[in-house]
């Protein structure tokens, strides 16, 4: 999903350190979602979010199936690093060690 597309209120990309493409889906009113988004921010990389409750019809479906791929359960957040790796909830130490950053 391209974030370009969307409304800011919707997703967005956040421009920092390169570490591979990070992208994590979220729900707006979700604390550790916020936190997420938080985190990866105060660890300055360069991430796309996508609010999957802020989304319609196609753009929902989409992020959905995306979100299902690494997280059967599609819960969130839902961080996914490089289109390989899935970090489901706010999860600090592995969202730092996965991003190359110490504990």
């Amino acid at each position: 999903m391209d974030v370009s597309t969307l409304d800011k209120e919707k997703g967005d990309h956040i421009s920092g350190i390169d570490k591979g493409k990070i992208v994590m889906y979220g729900l707006s009113t979700c604390v550790w979602c916020k936190r997420t988004k938080k985190l990866l921010t105060d660890l300055g990389v360069d991430f796309d979010f996508i609010y999957v409750d802020k989304l319609e019809g196609e753009e929902e479906n989409q992020a959905v199936e995306e979100v299902r791929h690494f997280n059967p359960s599609t819960s969130f957040p839902t961080t996914v690093i490089n289109g390989e790796k899935a970090i489901v909830g706010f999860r600090e130490k592995e969202i730092r060690e996965a991003l190359g950053f110490q504990g």
